[in-house]
């Protein structure tokens, strides 16, 4: 009976082991390909979820797979994370084996296109611009364009760095709103934010502060957003701005990734 209980432990260790093997290069073959496809700079994680995984390679459907790209140019930012999470994906086994992954049929969507402070401030030209929630739509206590946790509510977010008017250079904090408009996203100042809760209290001249505000403003393509999914929410989250969207019963031409 020992003798017997040790070999079935064998047995399933082994085939735990052998299953995890497969996924992880089920994995790099779907990254591999994301990668050509999509012109990318290095390959995107990806990560098959649900055990046992050999089941789904035989029934060639997949219940979750979630994919981050990093390092992906968007619009006129060369530096965004594209995060995706697919539900219901069919891939046949022999396409993941020989790398033969093209039109894959997906039942479900989510997708995340993210743009951290950095980024955003060069696209504005305000080298050190931070990127924090409007305080009301704060989900908790936490400040700063560091903070964890924070999520936007409203499409509200605060915008804070130096900018440069003829003599005039000074740090401010500006109140924008983040609104979809259509297959884009405008970022659109409102006012100054003079807040104790991360603002800085300054005195604009009345004859600047249209153009200051200016400066704040941009309007940001989302077509990067991955696998064409069509946008449905933006917010502040952190110091980044994250562009959502969704789609149902799509399917993913690999080859053409890169089509505008």
């Amino acid at each position: 009976m020992r003798k017997l209980i040790l070999g079935l432990a064998i047995l399933i260790g082994l085939a735990v082991v052998v299953d995890f093997g497969a996924a992880a290069y089920s994995e790099y073959r779907v990254s591999r390909a994301l990668r050509e496809g999509g012109e990318l700079s290095s390959d995107p994680e990806v990560t098959i979820h649900g055990f046992p995984f050999i089941t789904q390679a035989i029934d060639g459907k997949y219940k979750n797979i979630e994919i981050r790209a990093q390092g992906v140019r968007a619009d006129l930012i060369s530096n965004t994370t594209l995060e995706a999470t697919l539900n219901g994906v069919s891939i046949p086994a022999s396409d993941l084996i020989e790398g033969k992954v093209h039109k894959v049929p997906v039942d479900h969507i989510g997708g995340r296109l993210k743009i951290d402070a950095t980024e955003l401030g060069q696209l504005l030209g305000i080298p050190d611009l931070q990127v924090s929630a409007s305080p009301a739509d704060k989900s908790d206590g936490t400040g700063g364009s560091g903070g964890s946790g924070m999520t936007t509510t409203g499409g509200g977010v605060v915008l804070t760095g130096t900018v440069t008017i003829g003599p005039f250079t000074q740090k401010v904090s500006v109140k924008a709103d983040l609104v979809l408009d259509g297959n884009q996203v405008k970022i659109a100042a409102s006012d100054f934010y003079t807040g104790g809760d991360g603002g800085i209290d300054v005195a604009v001249p009345e004859q600047l502060k249209a153009t200051v505000l200016g400066l704040f403003d941009r309007y940001i393509d989302t077509r990067q957003l991955p696998f064409g999914v069509v946008p449905t929410k933006v917010s502040a989250q952190g110091s980044q701005i994250v562009i959502e969207g969704e789609g149902d019963n799509v399917t993913i031409d690999i080859d053409q990734l890169q089509r505008p």
